[in-house]
């Protein structure tokens, strides 16, 4: 996917300043600064209570901030210039069991002042073409998700914003909504998800936002936040080997898996030579050594499991 230079404000889909919402005592969004430019996907990643899902409420206007800003496609978040020109899909989607997925999507339409016709092509982008008529009720978990990602879509929004669209999808259902995010997005929408799913984020996002405990704690590219590929070493003794690759590659460019023992030096192609040479004239017996990248997840657990162990 392209990656973007950065951009002036003017390319910004959504810029966050401060954003903080407290209730009570409680901070839930804690001075978030963010920005999504335009035509990207842009993932937004945190545990469970960390703040996402309130930052995309106040994003869209739905809630109040209690201090901070935010602006959407240039205009203020909640405003109808800027609500007219997105789709969302928040909390799970909330539709008449009763009545079929085509009439709950014309309902919609008619309340946005939609033609009927605005429906069909959305139930076709979302693969429930051939389910339209069946009654919302009957739909799997992974049908009303899709209806509500269709439901998003109706309008033809610059910018979508989409609460965990892959929650209840199989394997397949998936790889599909993989392929519309990207189609989105190629097509010049920009698209603002949340997710826990870190697999599929690292798959079909540009940029992305890791927030824990209501604060943003890193913002970039998925290349730069995974770093660069590292060479995994399984060696013993183990503490004469850490000791050599801290030499080499300096304290902060190795790390030691506990669950497997493994050593994970940051050291490019050219100078992994020269590190197994200096292990092994170190002493150092060397089992193995394999380049890899980290995943996103790797890197979203160890972010977010030091910022629990500081707060502890």
């Amino acid at each position: 996917m392209t990656r973007h230079p950065t951009p002036p404000s003017a390319a910004l889909a959504v810029e966050t300043r401060s954003l903080t919402k407290t209730y009570g005592d409680r901070t839930a969004v804690d001075a978030v600064s963010l920005t999504v430019r335009r035509g990207e996907v842009y993932g937004f990643l945190g545990p469970n209570g960390a703040g996402k899902t309130t930052t995309l409420r106040m994003v869209l206007g739905l809630v109040r901030p209690t201090s901070g800003t935010a602006t959407v496609l240039g205009e203020p978040a909640g405003s109808p210039a800027a609500t007219a020109r997105v789709g969302a899909l928040v909390e799970g989607p909330g539709f008449h069991p009763s009545l079929s997925g085509r009439d709950n999507l014309r309902t919609l339409a008619r309340l946005r002042g939609l033609p009927d016709a605005a429906v069909a092509p959305v139930l076709a982008r979302v693969d429930l073409a051939d389910r339209a008529g069946d009654r919302f009720r009957s739909y799997s978990l992974g049908m009303k998700q899709r209806l509500g990602v269709a439901a998003a879509l109706l309008g033809d929004p610059d910018l979508v914003v989409l609460d965990e669209p892959t929650n209840g999808l199989d394997p397949a259902g998936m790889a599909d909504m993989r392929a519309l995010l990207v189609g989105l997005a190629a097509e010049g929408r920009t698209v603002l998800l949340s997710s826990h799913m870190l697999g599929e984020v690292q798959e079909v996002c540009d940029r992305v936002g890791v927030v824990a405990d209501g604060r943003l704690l890193r913002e970039g590219a998925v290349h730069e936040l995974r770093g660069r590929a590292v060479l995994r070493l399984s060696a013993t003794p183990t503490d004469e080997a850490l000791a050599v690759a801290m030499r080499v590659a300096g304290d902060d460019g190795v790390r030691l898996s506990p669950d497997t023992g493994t050593i994970d030096v940051e050291v490019s192609a050219d100078d992994a030579p020269e590190l197994v040479r200096a292990l092994v004239a170190g002493g150092v017996d060397v089992h193995e050594a394999v380049r890899a990248e980290r995943s996103l997840e790797q890197v979203f657990f160890e972010m977010t499991t030091t910022r629990t162990e500081v707060a502890a």
